[in-house]
């Protein structure tokens, strides 16, 4: 990393400029080519980041292919107890990483701080510990037997999206790392710095350099990671729309794919269900990181005898219980958006549902928090009066707008939840429990809740059904995705030739 003078800003304030994390260190690129990060909860740039350039991406690849050696040469124990080292790094700084993320995304640290490192760190951990459980198989044929390796696939890459960036980042390097591979990660270009914490932590909990790169850029670098042929795999959070394009560009190497993409997801309230608690569910699966999470349950069907009860304590906890303002201030529950064009969006949303003829509830404005008046703040936002072919219910919105809808038939509403080419996540809350396990049963969404909402502990895979993805992050399922079986035959009788 080095400094120089921002031309966007005062001529005695400096901004640091992060490079490309290379071989175990910062690497400069030779096109000088940079761009600017801003504090969505300011508007201000905080610092600027080096393009991974023709230079360092061949860096990259090189660097990656040594690192494989070595780490892939390593025992599964010893893999582990290195990770196990970066774990306890990531723990002991966790304040201070939660703060990188508070600035690059906006998200209140009340958050950060107990969810984004944490929950990285877990998922590390997990993967850390199944890693010399890894074993294969072997089974006599007739005189002769074969047995399986579990082997590593080689270089595997990561392209993370902007809502938890070390989180995902740990979420996709944990179980790559622990079969053995070494990784290319590529963070979203709205919050870069907290890969480049990330790869500082495993150089000094003992990763060999090459191992984890960091490469930095928009999606031109992220093309480049899924076209490459010496890379075996890559694991991509994002849209459904650039999932798609991953996928054909991963297409033309025959290379894995991970796709954790987009969601429209539903929560179905039933007349038995405790109100209070699913109140609070909707507010969770809404308003956490001020909407901005993919599994997030933005179609809320209630039935109709709990319709007004449900939305009066909605209403009134939305109006009294949510703190916008400095998200660095630990009281405050409720940040920023990540961008001024994002903002734009999310307020596009709010507007075609008034046009379409919802009726709001509350909220439906931009915010200038006192603390933090020039931020990209939009108020929680709930529609009522709404049905299953406007826009705001159809179409994913990322960001603090929740759409009410109304129901009186189990199989009617199933239906209607149904009725997308998402399936990401889903919820039931109801007293009844054969009929949660009914309803969830038939619910379309590869990650399911009853009586909560988004929880995701390590322990678990997550993935979606349909457009909502290919493969699952988390789990004892994801460690074999990033292995390749071999099999071995042994003859221990002569061959039979007609030859």
């Amino acid at each position: 990393m080095y400094i120089h003078l921002s031309s966007n800003m005062e001529p005695n304030v400096t901004t640091p400029i992060y490079q490309n994390f290379i071989n175990g260190q910062f690497l400069a690129n030779k096109s000088g080519e940079t761009f600017d990060v801003v504090n969505p909860a300011t508007g201000q740039v905080i610092y600027a980041v080096e393009v991974a350039d023709e230079y360092v991406q061949n860096a990259a690849i090189e660097s990656a292919k040594q690192g494989f050696k070595v780490w892939s040469a390593m025992t599964p124990i010893e893999r582990s107890r290195i990770l196990l080292n970066a774990v306890a790094i990531l723990r002991k700084r966790n304040d201070e990483l939660a703060l990188v993320e508070v600035l690059d995304t906006g998200k209140p640290m009340q958050e950060a701080n107990c969810v984004d490192i944490e929950t990285g760190a877990d998922v590390i951990e997990y993967f850390a510990g199944l890693a010399p459980a890894q074993v294969g198989q072997q089974q006599m044929v007739g005189d002769d037997f074969y047995y399986t390796r579990k082997e590593p696939l080689g270089i595997c890459a990561g392209i993370g999206a902007w809502n938890y960036p070390l989180q995902i980042a740990c979420w996709k390097s944990g179980p790559a790392l622990a079969a053995g591979n070494a990784f290319i990660f590529k963070p979203s270009e709205e919050t870069p710095l907290g890969a480049i914490k990330l790869a500082e932590v495993f150089i000094e909990a003992g990763v060999p350099a090459g191992v984890f790169n960091v490469v930095q850029g928009a999606g031109e670098v992220g093309q480049w990671l899924t076209a490459h042929q010496d890379i075996d795999k890559v694991s991509f959070t994002g849209e459904v729309g650039t999932g798609k394009k991953v996928v054909a560009s991963a297409a033309g190497t025959l290379k894995d794919v991970t796709m954790e993409l987009g969601g429209k997801s539903p929560l179905l309230v039933f007349d038995d269900a405790n109100i209070e608690q699913a109140v609070s569910a909707a507010m969770l699966g809404n308003f956490y990181t001020q909407g901005e999470i993919c599994t997030n349950c933005t179609r809320i069907y209630v039935h109709k005898n709990v319709y007004q009860q449900f939305i009066d304590e909605l209403k009134t906890r939305t109006e009294n219980n949510i703190i916008a303002g400095d998200p660095q201030d630990l009281n405050t529950n409720f940040g920023a958006l990540i961008s001024k064009k994002h903002q734009d969006l999310v307020m596009s949303y709010i507007n075609k549902g008034l046009e379409e003829g919802a009726t709001l509830l509350t909220g439906g404005s931009t915010l200038s928090p006192e603390a933090a008046p020039n931020g990209y703040f939009v108020a929680p936002t709930v529609f009522v009066d709404c049905n299953d072919e406007m826009t705001i219910v159809k179409e994913e919105i990322f960001g603090p707008v929740m759409s009410v809808l109304v129901f009186d038939d189990e199989d009617d509403v199933i239906a209607r939840a149904n009725g997308t080419h998402l399936g990401l996540a889903a919820g039931v809350f109801t007293s009844d429990i054969k009929r949660a396990h009914r309803v969830i049963h038939q619910l379309q969404a590869g990650i399911c809740w009853i009586n909560a909402y988004g929880n995701s502990p390590a322990e678990m895979p997550v993935g979606g059904y349909k457009q909502s993805g290919i493969g699952r992050e988390n789990g004892i399922e994801t460690l074999d995705h990033y292995t390749q079986t071999k099999s071995i035959y042994v003859g221990m009788a002569d061959i039979e030739s007609p030859f």
